[in-house]
């Protein structure tokens, strides 16, 4: 079984789209949604949910009011200024500056802080038309994405080995964060989805640096190519230079919103299609 990570230095690049369609192609394979934060592979796979966990985030410290007599000793130990005076008397925990250290809750005196974790976080086992697929669902402003990802993966593999796929194809987030950094860690290959724009080659050039700490072969696809050809050139000669193979270059057409609209691949909605025949192309050159 072989892990495939499709990556992009910045959102909008077009990973999504790319890695729906390689599930509409891909054959014996188990598919996973690594972009806990913002997750929409489901969108167009649109699966049947099979199996619900709630995964347990950051810590999150409140103040009993009834057992605080406002020493403020936890007030005066917080390094992250999450701990404040009321206007009318007493104290409490801004949750959006706290950062779950629970200092507060041990040097507490009267043990009158309490801390428990964000239970606002969901994954999910679902089965959809090309396979199984692993996802998930992170409140707004949660923390530990990167766990989740690492959750979900793991989950996908064990997937993959009882049913003997050959793949674990994962539609990674974006950037080079913590996500990105369990979306790659222990995979076989990497294949970045790049955007000529300068901020697309900026993010990029961050990624591949990322990649190469780790030692996993990479591919590129440069999608939307012909927006702008200066910097497609520079993508072009910026990848040689790093030894990376280039096994795609798909024009932009607006049958890829169309697809989406439908909750379609690409291959799915135009299987005649150029873009379609590069897609498999580039799926073989991976592949073997």
């Amino acid at each position: 079984m072989k892990e495939l990570t499709i990556l992009s230095g910045k959102g909008g690049t077009g990973k999504t789209s790319i890695t729906s369609a390689i599930a509409s192609i891909a054959k014996n394979a188990v598919f996973c949604d690594n972009d806990v934060d913002a997750a929409d592979l489901h969108l167009i796979l649109k699966p049947k949910i099979l199996e619900e966990y709630t995964f347990l985030g950051g810590w999150q410290s409140s103040i009993n009011e009834e057992k605080c007599n406002n020493c403020a000793i936890c007030k005066k130990h917080c390094r992250f200024n999450a701990i404040h005076f009321k206007e009318e008397g007493g104290l409490y925990i801004n949750p959006i500056q706290c950062e779950g250290c629970r200092l507060c809750e041990r040097v507490c005196p009267q043990n009158a802080i309490i801390s428990k974790q964000s239970d606002n976080n969901y994954w999910y086992v679902s089965d959809t038309r090309f396979g199984k697929l692993v996802h998930a669902y992170m409140g707004p402003g949660e923390e530990n994405s990167g766990k989740l990802v690492t959750q979900v993966r793991t989950k996908a593999k064990e997937i993959a080995e009882e049913t003997n796929a050959e793949y674990v194809i994962n539609d990674g987030p974006p950037g080079i964060g913590c996500a990105a950094i369990a979306s790659v860690t222990g995979a076989d290959t990497v294949l970045m989805v790049i955007e000529p724009t300068k901020s697309g080659l900026h993010d990029v050039k961050r990624l591949i640096h990322l990649i190469k700490e780790f030692g996993i072969t990479a591919y590129a696809i440069i999608n939307k190519y012909n927006i702008n050809f200066e910097i497609c050139k520079q993508i072009e000669e910026y990848l040689k230079m790093e030894n990376i193979l280039l096994v795609a270059k798909i024009p932009f057409d607006e049958s890829f919103v169309e697809a989406m609209v439908l909750e379609k691949s690409i291959i799915e909605f135009n299987p005649e299609s150029e873009i379609t025949e590069s897609i498999k192309i580039l799926w073989e050159k991976i592949r073997n």
